[in-house]
């Protein structure tokens, strides 16, 4: 019988660190039935059951863990060594696969993939955007996007922006029938236009004025997620709304959304780019990478 290749072995790994056969698969581009076949081949090969799985769990088996403690490490070996190999070629190509938040998505990475994409032809992105915690690593991501307070300490973070701030806005109808909040506290007297986060929380709205911190959890009028809807809401006197900058900048310049408390909304730093520390850094991440600080150095020159 035919000994095991390595995409045998690249199979059983991603499945071993994902559990996840469904999740595997994407991460190696495989059908889930193909990935099935191929680890049951292996087992079939080698004589011995890997891993049990039931229609809702994946567990290595005493051989599993042990195949994974040995040809985990020697994979990754061989792929540095081929990333070592291409990164010759100085050419950036392939999937570029990063994970941010809507916000980050929307006001920072959106401006960046037509430029990015011109300047490097051979390069396709695969952006998700997602509200929570996802681990890059066995989630088969080369980078992801979060605030500072989020971000790993074992992972690489590059700033992908310069500062931003959250502003609370509310249409002048609205002002004219409810009055114009002063302090975060007058919040809990107003309707308000919020968001719940995926694991379904809705954090306090958190404000900051020479070193006070004040937070409250004022009435939602409007619960949404999408930006879309919740700018609607805004303009159409539905509530005050506490978001980015970005979101609202042209409609107050414009006179249609009223910026309100500016003295409690101070700047704080923007999104970064992290990564997880390599020996050779994939040719696509590191000339995003480089793209990112050249925009950097653009955005600092206003040009």
């Amino acid at each position: 019988m035919a000994e095991p290749d390595l995409r045998d072995l690249d199979v059983f790994v991603a499945v071993a660190r994902t559990r996840n056969f469904r999740r595997a698969a994407v991460e190696i581009r495989v059908s889930v039935s193909s990935l099935s076949q191929r680890l049951r081949d292996l087992e079939e090969r080698l004589g011995v059951r890997l891993m049990n799985r039931t229609t809702r769990s994946v567990a290595l088996t005493e051989a599993g863990e042990l195949l994974l403690s040995r040809v985990a490490p020697a994979l990754r070996d061989v792929g540095d060594a081929l990333d070592q190999v291409r990164g010759l070629r100085k050419v950036a190509s392939g999937r570029l696969r990063i994970n941010a938040p809507p916000p980050a998505v929307d006001l920072v990475l959106a401006p960046m993939v037509g430029p990015f994409l011109a300047a490097h032809p051979q390069v396709d992105l695969d952006i998700v955007s997602e509200s929570g915690f996802v681990d890059i690593v066995s989630g088969g991501y080369d980078a992801g996007v979060r605030y500072g307070e989020h971000l790993a300490q074992d992972m690489v973070a590059i700033p992908l922006s310069g500062p931003q701030s959250y502003v609370v806005v509310a249409s002048p109808d609205y002002i004219a029938r409810r009055g114009r909040p002063k302090h975060p506290k007058d919040l809990l007297d107003h309707d308000c236009i919020r968001a719940r986060y995926s694991s379904g929380v809705m954090h306090d709205l958190e404000f900051e004025k020479a070193g006070q911190i004040v937070k409250v959890d004022p009435p939602a009028k409007l619960i949404s997620t999408n930006m879309g809807l919740a700018m609607r809401a805004a303009l159409d006197g539905v509530g005050v709304w506490a978001t980015l900058d970005g979101y609202v900048h042209d409609a107050v310049k414009s006179g249609a959304l009223v910026s309100l408390m500016e003295d409690w909304c101070e700047p704080f730093a923007g999104p970064f780019l992290y990564y997880p520390s390599r020996r050779q850094t994939p040719p696509a991440l590191r000339a995003f990478i480089d793209f990112v600080a050249d925009w950097r150095k653009r955005e600092w020159r206003g040009t």
